[in-house]
């Protein structure tokens, strides 16, 4: 196999063989987002992509390859022909695959007819990894994500109408302290419209290279704390309603591991939730006892200090 640059894939791929059939991201206007920075998007030649699959069914000749994950940011703008050419491929070199999958940027899922999304799923295309990111248009437009939280309802909408699995990210933190709450009650409110099967949080990092990495330096992003991050989560669960979504807030990022599946486990969450922000009130609380320690056993050793010297 032959990789160009960085390659990304959701963490649910990471046994998955991951195939590019797309260079970086077709948009790459994010403003949170570095993970295209030093690619031009191009999508590859097809006969380089099967060549790829060839070299790939030589190295696991002794191994059977369940999953493929189409690379890189935006497989589903290739022509739906060339998808379902490369889909045959995939079934071909890889009789033994048992899901393909690919992240489907809203505007490239709406650019394909029902009809189309249907073909590619009885072809083989099994789950599409969608980014939310937020259902808050204020928020939307502000990180420059490119369309609005009704086209987002409508892609995830039109996936899921076709048979295929729906993954939603959803990135806590997102709006800042400005837009917390719209943040929280617009993505429940567009998660709560597609039902998808899973939907994830991560949570907001800021990276250097990025437009929010400079506004954030320019002071025009507010970050919200830890505990802020808890509330808005727990604002997002309270209000959501997607009976059978799989929950998930255990990416590397987050400050606390969250799960449950929705509705039937909201209270677990919730619990989750309260549990987490006990201990960290008792830990905030043991770190100020700590703190006043220190203080007081720095200021006796210094009053002890004085004392001997007095007496000599």
């Amino acid at each position: 196999m032959r990789y160009e640059g960085t390659v990304y894939r959701p963490p649910s791929e990471a046994g998955s063989l991951i195939i590019q059939l797309t260079i970086g991201c077709a948009r790459n206007t994010c403003t949170f987002c570095n993970m295209y920075k030093d690619k031009k998007f191009r999508i590859r030649p097809l006969e380089e992509v099967v060549e790829d699959l060839a070299m790939a069914r030589k190295y696991y000749s002794r191994i059977k390859v369940r999953r493929i994950f189409l690379a890189d940011g935006d497989a589903l703008i290739v022509k739906t022909e060339d998808l379902l050419y490369i889909l045959e491929k995939c079934h071909e070199y890889f009789p033994e695959c048992e899901r393909i999958s690919v992240y489907g940027a809203p505007k490239d899922i709406l650019h394909k007819t029902p009809e189309e999304l249907k073909q590619l799923k009885d072809a083989g295309l099994d789950m599409v990894y969608m980014g939310l990111e937020s259902g808050a248009d204020e928020v939307l437009k502000f990180v420059k994500k490119g369309v609005t939280s009704d086209e987002m309802i409508e892609a995830g909408q039109k996936v899921r109408a076709a048979g295929m699995t729906v993954s939603i990210t959803v990135i806590s933190g997102l709006g800042g302290k400005q837009y917390w709450r719209e943040h929280a009650l617009g993505s429940a409110r567009v998660i709560s419209a597609i039902k998808p099967e899973y939907v994830g949080f991560l949570t907001l990092m800021i990276e250097p290279g990025t437009e929010m990495y400079d506004q954030y330096n320019r002071g025009e992003i507010e970050l919200l704390t830890p505990h802020e991050v808890l509330d808005e989560t727990e604002l997002f669960i309270r209000s959501v309603d997607a009976e059978g979504t799989m929950f998930r807030s255990n990416h590397a990022s987050n400050y606390i591991p969250l799960g449950g599946t929705l509705n039937r486990e909201k209270d677990v969450i919730l619990g989750q939730i309260e549990t987490s922000r006990q201990r960290s009130n008792v830990q905030r609380h043991l770190n100020k006892e700590s703190t006043d320690l220190r203080l007081w056993a720095t200021e006796a050793c210094l009053q002890a200090h004085i004392d001997i010297g007095r007496s000599r």
